[in-house]
Formats: structure tokens, C-alpha cells, sequence
């Protein structure tokens, strides 16, 4: 008896990629889902899949070179994405960059390391969710649209290199416009209504065709022809269109995040403290103070030396001189979460925030203590090191 095939499906605990999950399974197919979460218990035959915990925002390359390598894996469908109806001035730099991230550079990173499959002489099934947005312009829509726009462009273009090295497999566009029975259109996961779709999808993956956009013939054919008629009408029709039929959405969805510190002699104490604080937010701004004196404290590292370091690290997003007082920084950032110490909580200084943060709308997130290497502890090694060095030196 063979080895069991199975399929990799990224985004495979929610909406279409769910669905399509489900009928992979029901294909025989093993899974291994690579999702933030993992599936609805009870969904999905839990003997016929594997959860891998994978959040694009932080790409795991050592996650898909892995799975990449396991040659009985013969499908890859990536159905991951974000992304909302809003005018582009309401979007948030973090909010650009977390889009274009997840549905264009992280989705573009896991098909290049799968691409020595894909090339190879073997039958390989590949697939992406793109959308409908990325063959038009899309106003109200504009920075998911530049993000779909890059992966139907990406799989149109790759096709062509696949043809012109003679291999038969293929990557298929999925582009849809919206449709119901998906969390990511702000619903709930409705497999009695994704499900039709999904099987539609995967017939065209098993048929290693290039594209497919869903009810083509019967209202996409024309629209797209209108579209290149005229593209500057369209856009303005498509503009009025969201406008009047209440599908905007200009309200902030960005959650950002403050914390400050000296971070003198940076230690994997700080570098833990800085990914939990950006697990919690997606723009961090952090506050690096000027020296340790409010701690009764020397800094061995100079200030601007101390900025750049902290700046350096991929968890934060912005670094700042410090206030003296953290609510005199909510007067410049108007952050969302202050991240702090659980050491702090109860002091009449953060009994002082809570009640100033009270009518802002502001949580103050009070981390818990961990016991890890800590900057004291390497100040006192530094010194002991020296005074022993000294004595040596004397004697």
C-alpha cells in the first residue's frame, strides 16, 4: 500500500480554504493546514489533518521548507488573505504593510520555496486565492487591490516560465469577487455555501488550468470587457457603487501599541518583551529614555545607540525619545494598549494612568514577570568582571 498523498492548504481553518480543506479530505487527501488557528472542532475528521500553527506576518520559512520537502505532499493551495472596502486615507501605514505582506509577499515567498516542486517532471497541484480586484482597478479597495493585482500578475507570469521549461504543471488564479459563507467577508464559515465553490475550484486544479474566475460567463466576461473599454468610467461607476450600497468601511483598524524603557545592554528579556507587545498590536511604538537615572541607574550603551538597536528589531514599527510620563506620549501617538510590567501594577503612577486612560478608550496591558536575563544581572557580571580583572592586574 502507497504512502498517503497529502496537501498543504495555507489559510485552510476558515472560509473557502475550509471548505476546500474539507473536500481535499474527502478526497483522501492528509492535510496539514497552516493557519493561526486551528480549525472549528468537529469540522473536520481531526485524524485527517495536522495543525501548524502560521501567522504570514511572521514568515516561517523553516515551516515550508519542511513541508516542501515531504514528497508524498503533491498539493499546495494558498488561501490566506486580508483585506477590506475602505478609501485609502482611512488605511493606517501598518495596515498597507500587513496587507501587502500577507496577501502578496509572504504568499509569493511560500511558492518560491515550493517551486522546485512545482518545476519538477511530477504532477503537482498548485492554487492561490486571487481576487477579482487584482484585474481591475478597484476604488475603496485600492491597497487590496495592488496586493491581488501582484499575485495574478506573479501566477500569470510564472505560468509562462513553467510552460517554457516544459513542465505540465501549473498554478491556478482563483479570483472571485465577494461571496457569502466566509469569515472573511465579516460573516460565518457556511460549508453548505463555500462548499459548491470549493469543488468548482479543484476541478480546475485537478485540470492544471491557469484561472479561474467564478460566474465568468454569466457577469465577469462583461464587466471585465467594460472595464477595458473604459477604464477610467468603470472606476468611478465601481467608486459610486460601494459608496451608495453602504459597503464602506472608513473607521480605524489599526490597534497601536506604546511601551518605553531604557533597553541599556539589550538581552533576549527585552527581544521577548517586544514580540509580546506586537503579538498584541500591529503598529508598536516604543519609547527608549534618555538614561537610567529615573531608576536610579548608570547606562553602559549611549542613547542614540540604544534607538538604533531597538529600531533594528522586526517587532517594532517606530522608536521615539521617551516622555517623562507615558500618557504625555498618548498626547503624540494616541495609542490603543500601554504595555507594561505587572511590577507596575498598583503603583500610585499607574493608578494615576488607569484613571486618565479611562474616557481615551486606552487598555493598559500589564505583562507578567518571567524570569529570564535581565539587565541588572549583566550590569553586576560586567562589574564583578572588572573588578576581579583589576585585582588580578594590581596583583
Amino acid at each position: 500500500m502507497g504512502e498517503q498523498k497529502k496537501a498543504v492548504v495555507v489559510g485552510g481553518s476558515n472560509g473557502i480554504g475550509l471548505a476546500i480543506s474539507k473536500n481535499l479530505i474527502e478526497r483522501g487527501y492528509y492535510l496539514e493546514i497552516c493557519d493561526r488557528h486551528g480549525p472549528d472542532e468537529g469540522v473536520l475528521d481531526q485524524n485527517a489533518f495536522h495543525h501548524n500553527y502560521c501567522d504570514l506576518l511572521d514568515f516561517d520559512e523553516e515551516l515550508f521548507y519542511s513541508l516542501a520537502a515531504d514528497q508524498s505532499v503533491e498539493l499546495l493551495m494558498v488561501t490566506a488573505g486580508i483585506g477590506r472596502v475602505a478609501d485609502f486615507q482611512f488605511h493606517h501605514t501598518a495596515e498597507i504593510e500587513k496587507m501587502l505582506t500577507v496577501d502578496t509577499v509572504s504568499t509569493i515567498k511560500i511558492f518560491r520555496i515550493f517551486y522546485d516542486r512545482i518545476l519538477n517532471d511530477n504532477c503537482f497541484y498548485a492554487g492561490v486565492m486571487g481576487s477579482i480586484s487584482g484585474w481591475m482597478s478597484t476604488p475603496s479597495a485600492a491597497v487590496y487591490a495592488a496586493a491581488k493585482a501582484g499575485v495574478v500578475r506573479f501566477v500569470e507570469s510564472v505560468n509562462i516560465e513553467l510552460e517554457a521549461y516544459g513542465s505540465k504543471n501549473r498554478i491556478l488564479d482563483i479570483s472571485p469577487a465577494s461571496f457569502q459563507g466566509s469569515k472573511f467577508y465579516g460573516g460565518k464559515n457556511d460549508l453548505s455555501i463555500t462548499g459548491p465553490l470549493a469543488e468548482q475550484i479543484l476541478e480546475h486544479l485537478f485540470s492544471h488550468d491557469t484561472r479561474f474566475i467564478p460566474q465568468y460567463e454569466e457577469i465577469f466576461k462583461a464587466v471585465l470587457e467594460r472595464y477595458a473599454a473604459d477604464p477610467h468610467e468603470y472606476g468611478l461607476h465601481s467608486y459610486e457603487y460601494k459608496k451608495e450600497s453602504g459597503r464602506l468601511d472608513n473607521n480605524k483598524r489599526v490597534i497601536i501599541g506604546y511601551l518605553s524603557g531604557t533597553f541599556d545592554l539589550f538581552h533576549v528579556g527585552h527581544l521577548n518583551l517586544l514580540r509580546r507587545a506586537k503579538a498584541q498590536c500591529d503598529y508598536l511604538i516604543v519609547g527608549v529614555h534618555g538614561s537610567g537615572a529615573w531608576k536610579g541607574k548608570e547606562t553602559f550603551i549611549p542613547f542614540e545607540e540604544r534607538k538604533a538597536i531597538v529600531g533594528a528589531c522586526k517587532y517594532v514599527d517606530k522608536v521615539v525619545d521617551s516622555c517623562t510620563e507615558d500618557s504625555d506620549a498618548w498626547d503624540l501617538w494616541h495609542y490603543d494598549k500601554l504595555f507594561v510590567g505587572s511590577d507596575y501594577k498598583g503603583t500610585s503612577r499607574f493608578q494615576r494612568y488607569e484613571e486618565y486612560f479611562a474616557d481615551k478608550g486606552v487598555e493598559i496591558v500589564y505583562f507578567p514577570y518571567t524570569q529570564s536575563t535581565s539587565s541588572t544581572q549583566i550590569r553586576k557580571t560586567v562589574m564583578l568582571k572588572t573588578k576581579d580583572i583589576k585585582i588580578d592586574e594590581e596583583g
